[in-house]
């Protein structure tokens, strides 16, 4: 989901020794990335008044506004520190609009809602939407749909590492870093949040 690594950091140089057209390519090449993260997160109090990519351009803001800091001293990899001042602002929009006291970071429910970020998840394998037949796309969209009411039911901690590490794509030392854990410790909470996710994924439902 984050951009290619490599061309971030080429550009990180870019910005950093002054050029104003890195430094817009930067953080133009993860607007779409902030704008899956926010639409997945965003409170349903907040989601009828403002929409992901106002939220997405009041980060960039933020971001061209403290770039210069960030270059001086990164205190973590680049879309990791878009993430976190993503997450801030979100908290910010949650206390302004008085909607329910927690923080927004505990996400939405996500039953019963449209899901922006579903084409980050293979669910059907390997495959591009226009090689799907037609049985094969509606199985995939009943494989996400069970997915999303699974994740749903888990505890806030539990769902954030799972969007984290399946929606987000993070590796589990870039989740432990955005969560201020251990590997060892990001580790372990990813394989007790699957194990719980696994377990409402294989309940019969009741009649």
């Amino acid at each position: 989901m984050w951009p290619d690594a490599e061309k971030t950091q080429e550009l990180l140089d870019g910005a950093a020794a002054g050029d104003e057209g890195a430094a817009e390519r930067l953080l133009d090449r993860h607007r779409e990335s902030l704008r899956r993260m926010i639409a997945l997160r965003l409170d349903r109090a907040i989601r009828g008044r403002v929409d992901a990519s106002d939220v997405v351009q009041d980060v960039m803001l933020e971001a061209s506004r403290r770039l210069a800091e960030y270059l001086s001293d990164p205190p973590m990899p680049f879309h990791l520190w878009m993430r976190h001042l993503a997450k801030d602002r979100m908290i910010d929009l949650h206390r302004r609009h008085h909607a329910q006291r927690r923080d927004v970071a505990r996400d939405q429910p996500l039953k019963g809602r449209k899901y922006a970020d579903r084409s980050s998840l293979d669910l059907a394998g390997q495959l591009q939407d226009s090689e799907l037949t037609p049985a094969a796309a509606a199985l995939r969209k009943e494989l996400a749909d069970r997915f999303f009411d699974a994740v749903a039911g888990l505890e806030e901690t539990d769902r954030e590492i799972i969007l984290m590490r399946h929606v987000e794509q993070l590796g589990n030392g870039e989740t432990a870093e955005a969560l201020g854990l251990s590997p060892a410790a990001a580790g372990m909470r990813y394989l007790r949040a699957l194990r719980r996710l696994r377990a409402i994924l294989t309940e019969r439902p009741s009649n």
